[in-house]
């Protein structure tokens, strides 16, 4: 399985579900980073289940034990292996997947990829649960980049079609970083909040599900990370990003949008910042020129779909007759899963920029 990201700092993902746990070797994270176990937690914290409407009623406390790289409160530069126990399962809530997969989940391509070797239960190692070894690896990752002054914030843009206040691209202020890094449902418009919570509460009582959008921007970002062609910024978050269950697009600055402008309009002209630095007036393309950052914020929009375990009746096909046939999806589900894939998306960003830090200058700071 394609479990591992990274060049310089590379993660390996592994566990199942309902496994005994899941977890994450780091190898090549750097030496002597301060290890805040209780900034670590309250990102883990982000991203588990609450009790609120858009979370599923599985509980996990995704406490983590760290068996190695970590020494008198600093990481070592040896590998960085932590665990995440599984206390919650309720396995017989997945019995009968092998005959019959689930609509828009990974059931019947795992099937035939593994040829019916695969963990069914709760989705295996394809299910939102590995999650959290990523948002503990990138909390590591977040420690590391303020070594740099390197900082992720993200928000909530859309849920269904109720869409939050966009970034300004060109200049997010420490006031807007306050204002979402405080919130459990970061969203920059709080009416637009009203009305994405009350759209995820319709789609939990009818048994239904809604997805949406997280737009995340890094900032702090030199220019001159990543490579054309196949290593650019873009590529590589790309990879990263898209291993996270449940995404289905990305953009970059503006994204779609920008194909229906003319060139006078999508072109970021350059221009002398109030720092005497070279920046752009605008930031059309996300930070990033030929695959190469240009010091201004990184800007992408990353689709989520909605959840794939719905409680309607749904069609399916019975891998042992070839006869199709009625579903319901048992369990316990999101009827959003946005709000926690903020961190996320957070976590797969830090991942991937530190990686590419350490690739372009190791990290000793100039």
């Amino acid at each position: 399985m394609g479990s591992t990201f990274g060049t310089c700092c590379k993660i390996s993902i592994f566990g199942e579900s309902h496994g005994n746990a899941i977890g994450v070797t780091i190898d090549g994270f750097p030496a002597g980073i301060n290890f805040d176990e209780e900034f670590i937690k309250s990102e883990m914290a982000r991203r588990a289940p609450s009790s609120n409407v858009f979370s599923t009623s599985r509980k996990e406390a995704d406490e983590f034990e760290v068996l190695s790289g970590v020494f008198d409160g600093r990481t070592t530069g040896a590998p960085i292996t932590a665990i995440i126990r599984n206390t919650n399962q309720h396995s017989s809530d997945y019995e009968g997947l092998r005959t019959n997969p689930r609509p828009s989940h990974a059931d019947f391509t795992a099937f035939i990829r593994y040829n019916n070797n695969h963990d069914v239960r709760g989705g295996g190692h394809f299910s939102g649960r590995l999650t959290a070894p990523l948002v503990f690896a990138g909390a590591l990752c977040k420690l590391a980049l303020e070594q740099y002054e390197i900082h992720i914030i993200s928000h909530i843009s859309s849920v269904g079609d109720i869409k939050d206040t966009p970034f300004d691209k060109v200049n997010i202020t420490p006031e807007t970083i306050d204002l979402l890094s405080e919130k459990a449902f970061p969203v920059m418009d709080e009416t637009a909040s009203e009305l994405m919570t009350a759209l995820i509460s319709k789609a939990r009582i009818s048994a239904d599900s809604v997805g949406g959008t997280i737009e995340c921007a890094v900032l702090g970002l030199p220019a001159g990370l990543g490579s054309p062609m196949f290593d650019g910024v873009e590529s590589v978050l790309s990879q990263i990003i898209f291993g996270i269950p449940a995404v289905k697009g990305l953009e970059f600055g503006s994204g779609f949008s920008m194909s229906a402008m003319f060139g006078s309009q999508a072109n970021d002209e350059f221009c002398i910042n109030e720092d005497g630095d070279i920046a752009t007036r605008s930031n059309n393309n996300g930070g990033i020129l030929g695959g190469i950052t240009s010091g201004m914020p990184v800007i992408f929009k990353t689709a989520i779909k909605p959840t794939a375990s719905i409680g309607r009746p749904q069609k399916t096909v019975n891998l042992r007759t070839g006869t199709e046939t009625d579903i319901t999806v048992g369990g316990r589900h999101d009827p959003c899963i946005v709000p926690r894939a903020v961190p996320v998306i957070e976590a797969a960003a830090a991942v991937a920029f530190l990686d590419m830090m350490l690739l372009k200058n190791g990290y000793n700071k100039e």
